[in-house]
């Protein structure tokens, strides 16, 4: 670090480490929340790595080997999703993960609406002159939901689904206990599912939960259920899911992950009847909140004081 303005405030060099196209969107409003921070693109740091005091980083951005930076005392991710760099092994500095109001609610919003399609069974009034009456669904308190995954997107979305008067289970790792939601533990993931009509997975993307919903588990879950799968697309067996879908025990999957995306043009999922895909849009990372956990981060790291939500890398988020 170096001394700056002449109110003697900390100057710090804040190497901006990710795609070209996020420069335009996030250095204005980073610059004007930090004007302590010398906010550099990899070019012009790379002379002087030892002189970065952090790094803001995303993926695809131009810079892989994190080695040089020996005095970086940070590397905010601004994805909440670190998988694509937490197995960086030139990755020594502390890591954090975005967690913003804004991605939370943004999820919350998401996961609701696709629920509430599911709850009222919207695509069984097709408009082709049939009067379906009769097909009146329950209150929500009668229509059980369970959200895989119980970190600060988790908690989010069943804080708005509570708030409609769906009675939320959640499924951790943890087992860590919530406020009005019925947590289910690492042993109790067979009993999660099969009290489900609505499936809603967040997990993350780690060693232990790729392929966790595989055909024994999504076997588990109702005649007719719902999986919206807003979290990684790699907990999900893709074939094991659409023989479930062509068998008539899955109701419908809403799908906004994929293990490959761009999802490929000739992919199943495109043109099966009983799959909705969306390109990855549930929970966009907002600049105008986000930049302000990330300018809270570099503060506290330059200054000695906790990381917030500091990534445990044992565990993989």
């Amino acid at each position: 670090m170096s001394t700056g303005h002449d109110d003697g405030a900390t100057m710090m060099r804040v190497l901006f480490a990710a795609p070209d196209a996020l420069w335009p969107e996030w250095a204005p409003i980073l610059t004007r929340l930090a004007p302590e921070m010398e906010l550099l693109r990899p070019d012009a740091a790379t002379a002087d790595a030892a002189s970065i005091d952090a790094i803001i980083y995303a993926p695809g951005g131009p810079v892989d080997d994190l080695s040089p930076f020996v005095n970086a005392r940070l590397v905010q991710s601004l994805w909440a999703g670190v998988e694509r760099i937490v197995t960086n092994p030139t990755l020594t500095q502390p890591l954090a993960r975005m967690v913003d109001p804004g991605l939370a609610r943004g999820m919350a919003e998401y996961c609701t609406g696709w629920a509430m399609r599911a709850h009222l069974g919207m695509d069984r009034y097709l408009q082709d002159g049939v009067w379906r009456h009769g097909l009146t669904p329950p209150l929500a308190d009668a229509r059980q939901v369970t959200i895989l995954g119980m970190g600060e997107l988790g908690r989010s979305v069943a804080a708005m689904l509570q708030g409609i008067g769906f009675p939320v289970a959640g499924f951790s790792a943890s087992g860590r206990a919530i406020r009005g939601v019925q947590v289910f533990g690492p042993d109790g993931l067979d009993r999660a599912l099969s009290r489900t009509e609505i499936l809603i997975n967040l997990l993350p993307d780690t060693p232990r939960t790729r392929g966790l919903l595989d055909a024994a588990r999504l076997a588990r879950l109702p005649q007719g259920a719902w999986l919206i799968n807003p979290g990684r697309g790699t907990v999900l067996d893709d074939d094991a899911l659409l023989a479930a879908l062509d068998g008539n025990r899955l109701g419908r999957a809403v799908l906004d992950v994929f293990r490959v995306e761009p999802l490929p043009p000739d992919h199943p999922f495109w043109s099966h009847p009983r799959v909705i895909v969306t390109p990855h849009i549930a929970a966009e990372t907002r600049v105008e909140t986000a930049a302000l956990v990330a300018v809270e981060n570099l503060r506290r790291a330059l200054s000695g004081r906790p990381i917030l939500h500091l990534v445990d890398r044992t565990k993989g988020y």
